[in-house]
């Protein structure tokens, strides 16, 4: 729904009770209550643009209610907490009509990624820090199994190694990450049992543990997860050309690495959620002045 955020009611608890998200249509000059504010899942300055948000939430309903709802319950909650939330929503849309539409719609069956050759991330040590390069360009460092299986063995070593007081993550080729790889999406076939799995095998955890020891540059295009897992670095810095993007709802899901957190808790839950029910892209400067990095970088 569209509605002049000077109309919101102020009452807490409001927008829980909301089973759609809520655009809330500012003006400038006006100084509106903590209330208000918070009762609002995206805040807009001019309607044309609320309108635009609104046409792409009408077009996947239920991922969109899904996400605002993720957002809305894990702000103040642990992490831990937040992404057993973002995942069972995850596999509640995996189950929905959206993306099952969405899987029917593809050329070819989901299949797995196999065929890349060399060591998924290359592991350098100098002294007490060390270095890891994503190493699958030929896909553009997209999230296969095998990568994300890989990026959780250097968290891991990260985590047990008290001697490594910093690592140093970028990715090789034209970018950072394009995020999940497509290809291998449907291949777990039961929702409950993906949830399952992703409690295991999410490298958000790991990252947000040890977040104050990880430094992620990133260039070129950082989509879906290619953005969600670094944001949870204490330190993110990008080069100038770099872009970012949700684009989640289009498959009928939401962010469902860790975004709805890591991202969240570095621009607040209005603009993630701006981010991801728009689908468009922002570039480094926007990227800075919002704070989802830290600084430019080339």
């Amino acid at each position: 729904m569209i509605i002049p955020a000077c109309e919101i009611p102020k009452v807490e608890g409001w927008l829980g009770q909301q089973a759609e998200p809520v655009i809330a249509l500012s003006e400038q000059g006006i100084n509106y209550t903590h209330e208000q504010i918070n009762n609002a899942d995206v805040i807009v300055t001019d309607l044309p643009a609320a309108q635009q948000l609104a046409g792409k939430i009408n077009q996947a309903p239920i991922p969109a209610l899904l996400l605002v709802q993720v957002l809305r319950v894990t702000e103040g909650m642990s992490i831990a907490q937040s992404l057993l939330i973002e995942s069972l929503a995850y596999s509640t849309l995996q189950s929905g009509c959206d993306y099952q539409n969405w899987l029917a719609e593809r050329s070819e069956p989901p299949k797995k990624i196999t065929d890349s050759k060399g060591e998924p991330i290359l592991l350098e040590r100098r002294n007490d820090i060390v270095y890891a390069k994503l190493n699958r360009p030929e896909f553009h460092n997209a999230l296969t199994v095998e990568l994300r299986d890989a990026l959780l063995e250097v968290l891991t070593l990260l985590e047990v190694d008290t001697s490594i007081i910093r690592l140093e993550m970028c990715g090789l080729g034209q970018c950072f990450s394009i995020g999940g790889a497509l290809k291998e999406f449907g291949l777990a076939g039961d929702p409950a049992a993906a949830h399952s799995i992703r409690c295991k095998t999410n490298p958000a955890y790991l990252f947000a543990r040890n977040s104050h020891r990880i430094h992620c540059h990133l260039h070129g295009a950082c989509i879906g997860s290619g953005i969600e897992l670094p944001a949870f670095s204490c330190h993110l810095t990008a080069n100038t050309k770099t872009f970012f993007q949700l684009p989640e709802l289009r498959f009928g899901l939401m962010p469902g690495a860790g975004g709805c957190i890591s991202i969240a808790r570095r621009i607040g839950r209005h603009r993630t959620a701006l981010l991801a029910l728009s689908g468009k892209k922002i570039n480094t400067k926007k990227a800075l002045e919002w704070g989802l990095i830290d600084s430019i970088v080339d």
